[in-house]
């Protein structure tokens, strides 16, 4: 996300499968290719290049590239060229503050409302994330990462919390890519996960807010630091 910009190969990107919308894949791909990590904040989006790299013609590609602009995944510079935006030390801090008020209230209610069973499969999410982290599969710890909250989400019971929540998915998964790819953090997020779990065992939703804000102030912490790091 912060890391210096690199050439990005858009032949990556592939063709087109039969029977889909040019500028919606192509949207799609880009977008992933940005929030994955794959091109990072600075890298320059040439419409013409991508538009030869998959064999199609400029148009749908810059639908696809005005809906990015629109969203903030792309930025315009004052002489018109197009790069992948990244966020401000601002924005990092503001992301943060939101996810922790939205996943705090999220976690809240899916203590208050879960059965039993329900939390079988967070626990399952938890020993899959300690395995794949045990084999060094760092690579798949944020998609896991985002299972176990996706599961935590759906206890609440709130279908309009989860839609607000999920309005920032796409940011909160640039985050996760940074928190994930240590171990000693991999780890200590996955720790935070059993304690959740077990305070939710217990109905204990003062305690599992309690963490839920301690994870996030953490994770934020984290992103930060590498920020810094990477804008000195």
């Amino acid at each position: 996300m912060f890391r210096e910009a690199v050439e990005f190969d858009f032949k990556n990107l592939g063709t087109v499968p039969a029977r889909r919308s040019l500028g919606e894949y192509v949207y799609e791909n880009l977008k992933q290719a940005i929030v994955q990590g794959d091109m990072a904040a600075g890298s320059r989006v040439v419409e013409s290049r991508v538009a030869e790299a998959m064999k199609i013609s400029r148009t749908p590609v810059r639908e696809a590239i005005h809906k990015l602009e629109r969203e903030g995944f792309l930025k315009r510079s004052p002489a018109g060229g197009l790069s992948v935006a990244g966020l401000s030390r601002a924005e990092i801090r503001e992301v943060f503050e939101i996810r922790s008020v939205l996943e705090s209230y999220a976690a809240r209610l899916a203590a208050v409302r879960h059965q039993g069973k329900d939390l079988a499969p967070l626990e399952d999410k938890i020993r899959e994330f300690d395995d794949r982290l045990k084999q060094g599969r760092l690579d798949m710890l944020p998609a896991i990462n985002t299972d176990f909250h996706d599961v935590l989400y759906g206890l609440s019971r709130s279908p309009k919390l989860i839609e607000i929540i999920n309005d920032l998915r796409d940011q909160i998964q640039r985050f996760r890519i940074i928190i994930l790819k240590r171990e000693s953090w991999a780890g200590r997020s996955n720790e935070d996960h059993k304690s959740i779990v077990d305070f939710m065992k217990k109905r204990d939703e003062e305690a599992v807010v309690r963490v839920m804000q301690e994870h996030m102030l953490r994770g934020q912490n984290i992103v930060l630091q590498q920020f810094d790091f990477e804008n000195a």
